[in-house]
């Protein structure tokens, strides 16, 4: 999942004003988790535009990509790339399918759900942030603050969770979470390869209806559906 909050949530939002403990006038990083989880809590079907920049130390590169999404939880999510142009990442409710032709335009990398969903670090893969990072946060991270920062116009909080979990796939994730409304208005994942993925979103709308063809992948002709567990072991 995937960027800025185009559609006014007020009717969710004003349902939950909780108070938010503050330092230096600033709402303080595990106040602004807690807000973020009780309104995320909420949200049962998402859709919006989002931005995501990769930077890779190991190959010096830094790739950026567009797109659009839909979500209904818990499992299933559509990720259409506008750029590159024909990616696309689908979590049906059973299996993701993740395909992109930009890259490896004869391959499709098939895993099940409960495999993306424990693997955080998963790049765009990772189906859920909500429940990756704001499903009892402060018994599974250490939480901490890296200050306040401005996104848009929206006054926001970062947080930084350090897994508890040594076998955890990420080093640390940021989320920058708003000030006024507990939206997470950006999230940066970092692997012990320290490959940092960004993801902004542009847009978004909750409780909306989504398109349930969205959540459907078949694979094109020709080509090769390969399994993630064969990449992993190796028998591939």
């Amino acid at each position: 999942m995937t960027s800025r909050l185009a559609g006014p949530v007020a009717a969710l939002i004003g349902l939950l004003t909780l108070p938010l403990a503050t330092v230096a006038g600033q709402p303080n990083a595990a106040a602004a988790l807690k807000h973020a989880a009780a309104v995320y809590a909420q949200v049962t079907t998402a859709r919006g535009t989002f931005e995501q920049t990769m930077d890779n130390p190991l190959t010096g590169r830094s790739d950026t990509a567009r797109g659009e999404f839909q979500q209904q939880r818990p499992s299933r999510l559509s990720i259409h790339f506008t750029a590159p142009s024909g990616d696309r990442i689908v979590a049906d409710g059973k299996w993701v399918w993740v395909y992109l032709p930009s890259a490896t335009p004869d391959q499709v990398v098939r895993m099940p759900v409960s495999d993306a969903r424990s693997t955080p670090s998963g790049g765009a893969v990772s189906l859920d942030f909500i429940s990756q990072f704001l499903t009892d946060p402060t018994t599974r991270f250490t939480i901490s603050g890296a200050g306040a920062d401005t996104l848009g116009g929206h006054r926001t909080t970062v947080a930084v969770l350090v897994p508890h979990d040594p076998a955890d796939q990420i080093s640390h994730a940021k989320l920058w979470i708003d000030d006024a409304d507990g939206v997470v208005r950006q999230f940066e994942v970092t692997d012990p390869s320290s490959t940092v993925r960004r993801v902004r979103v542009m847009t978004e709308k909750f409780n909306v209806p989504v398109d349930q063809s969205a959540f459907t992948f078949t694979p094109p002709r020709g080509v090769k559906v390969v399994d993630q567990s064969t990449l992993v072991n190796g028998t591939g």
